[in-house]
């Protein structure tokens, strides 16, 4: 049994930020874009205001269906990654909800592949 499945959404959000110390942001989000639940590194900063993170939490599920549309014929997205200049951005879909996270770009993909396995079996029950 999935250890994840009894604890709640706050306890996930902490273990995934708690995953690396390179991590900054981590979420869960509805497919209304709505913040279920989420977490800030102490020390990191990652958009300016949690008004502009609410924000783009909105445009990640926005562009969730806009992919699911293509699942047909390309198959589901597994996760979106995308590596900007001054931070890492990453996205899980699970079926009711989006796992959204960001980390220090300087990562090596090797451990930014590990922490997106364990993301994924963490919240596979989401």
């Amino acid at each position: 049994m999935n250890y994840y499945k009894e604890l709640d959404m706050v306890t996930i959000v902490e273990d995934i930020i708690n995953l690396d110390p390179q991590m900054r942001f981590a979420a869960i989000i509805d497919h209304s874009g709505n913040i279920v639940e989420s977490i800030m590194q102490s020390g990191k900063t990652s958009l300016e205001s949690q008004k502009e993170e609410e924000h783009f939490c909105k445009q990640v599920s926005q562009r969730r269906q806009m992919r699911n549309q293509f699942d047909k014929s390309l198959g589901k997205v597994r996760y979106v990654h995308v590596e900007r200049e001054k931070v890492t951005q990453m996205v899980i879909y699970t079926p009711q909800f989006t796992i959204y996270f960001t980390m220090e770009p300087e990562m090596t993909i090797e451990n930014k592949l590990q922490i997106i396995n364990k993301i994924k079996k963490m919240t596979s029950h989401l």
